[in-house]
């Protein structure tokens, strides 16, 4: 796994370069090998992996002309090349197909409007690249010039892009069926308006005030499942005077054609004016929805903001309890030249959970952290025969261990352990003979990393 960011030296450097970070063992730790080429300006950066493991990395390395370069890696993160020229501009954003289909690694790029290597011509934001970066076709336009947006691609190699229309409030999603098509031209076969309730945010005061308050995010389900090929769109929205802004979700079941009402994923008060920002939209292999974002309900001056996560299983209609992930932070402290924490969240999605790199300022400075926010589990206990059967809900291929200790008061680190087992369903169980001495036993299963 390998995270990307904008790095500068010092908080008093305006200089941006390209920072990286990779980890071996599922982010217990991480390796900082340096900035990707000291020096070099870089920004805007976004990373992705293709269907074989190679990693790419995005990113603007002209200020002047917005002109991106794409790197890769062939070894997890820890030493990358040049794949070429990208083209680009402004909050670039990629893709990479990893479907069976005739697209699988085609790489696909859009970028804003206003600012591009095309001298900031609307008409060419979108292009494609068929030979792992080593050349683009020459950009085209999209219907309503989608900004500050992302797109995916679906189980059947069809291309979804999501962003802020430029002549219409607020959000399109334009569809290319064929874009897989390495012979032609992308054709957008499907264009939609979506409501998510309000209009981005950006240049908050107090909050991001030099930067976005969270761009417009799209994730399909390329699970096998009943919610397979679900197109889900999120996005930070403005909601004044109840809150600052919430994370408002929206989600088509046919191929997006047409849009649910949208729903606020933030559980808190809708009239604290609190500010939940830098909303973020991913989705599992088991069709599992996710989102997390910055969130200030617990400050009642919007001066600090803790991580939230949330997810959904089925498909969107309904959320789980909102969940802090980290500590509260002050989301003003360590600006460098530019008065933002930069415009986004990344956020993956395993079975067993998102992975999540984010910016904080623990430290009084910007910097990069990581964390697993792994689903909770519930374990049952039931008498079978003379033994004690422990069951929860598990994700087929993790290893998980059941302790057992005799005694409440007693740490963990001194329990018993009944048996360690690696699951091949939803559910797993183990019998623990030793609870039919009639002695009181109390348990916990552990998920292995």
């Amino acid at each position: 796994m390998a995270v990307g960011w904008r790095q500068f030296d010092t908080t008093n450097s305006s200089f941006r370069q390209a920072g990286v970070a990779y980890t071996t063992n599922g982010g217990l730790s991480w390796t900082f090998p340096g900035n990707l080429e000291a020096g070099t300006f870089r920004s805007d950066p976004v990373l992705a992996a293709d269907a074989n493991g190679a990693f790419y990395y995005l990113g603007i390395s002209n200020s002047s002309t917005f002109d991106c370069d794409l790197l890769r890696s062939t070894n997890g993160g820890a030493t990358w090349q040049l794949a070429g020229p990208a083209l680009g501009g402004d909050k670039e954003w990629m893709a990479i197909d990893t479907t069976s289909g005739p697209g699988r690694g085609n790489i696909y790029q859009v970028w804003s409007p206003f600012f591009n290597v095309y001298t900031n011509n609307a008409n060419y934001i979108f292009s494609r690249s068929t030979n792992n970066g080593a050349s683009w076709m020459t950009a085209i336009g999209l219907p309503h010039s989608p900004y500050f947006g992302t797109l995916d691609v679906g189980p059947d190699g069809e291309l979804y892009m999501f962003g802020t229309a430029i002549d219409i409030v607020p959000f399109v999603m334009n569809r290319s069926t064929n874009a897989q098509n390495r012979l032609v031209t992308p054709a957008i076969d499907q264009t939609a308006i979506v409501d998510l309730g309000g209009t981005p945010v950006e240049g908050l005061a107090g909050i991001n005030p030099g930067g976005l308050l969270g761009q417009a995010w799209i994730a399909v389900d390329r699970s096998s499942g009943a919610t397979r090929g679900n197109v889900y769109v999120l996005c930070t929205v403005s909601n004044n005077p109840g809150n600052l802004c919430n994370v408002m979700f929206s989600r088509s079941m046919d191929k997006g054609k047409t849009w649910s009402a949208p729903v606020r994923i933030n559980d808190d008060s809708p009239t604290q004016h609190a500010a939940h920002w830098f909303g973020t939209l991913s989705v599992a292999p088991n069709g599992r929805v996710d989102a997390c974002w910055n969130d200030t309900r617990h400050s009642t001056n919007n001066t600090t903001s803790e991580l939230y996560y949330s997810w959904s299983e089925d498909g969107g209609l309904t959320w789980a309890t909102n969940r802090p992930l980290s500590p509260a932070f002050n989301q003003s402290l360590g600006y460098p030249r530019q008065n933002k924490m930069g415009d986004y969240i990344a956020m993956v999605s395993l079975n067993e959970g998102a992975g999540i790199a984010y910016t904080a300022t623990f430290n009084g400075e910007q910097d990069i952290y990581f964390v697993r926010a792994e689903l909770p589990i519930t374990a049952r206990i039931t008498r079978v025969a003379n033994a004690r059967r422990i069951a929860w809900n598990s994700v087929p291929g993790i290893t998980y261990c059941v302790q057992a200790k005799s005694d409440f008061n007693i740490p963990w680190s001194a329990a018993t352990t009944v048996a360690c087992l690696v699951a091949d369903g939803n559910t797993a169980s183990v019998d623990d003979p030793l609870a039919g001495s009639g002695s009181r036993r109390y348990y916990r299963v552990v998920r292995q990393p």
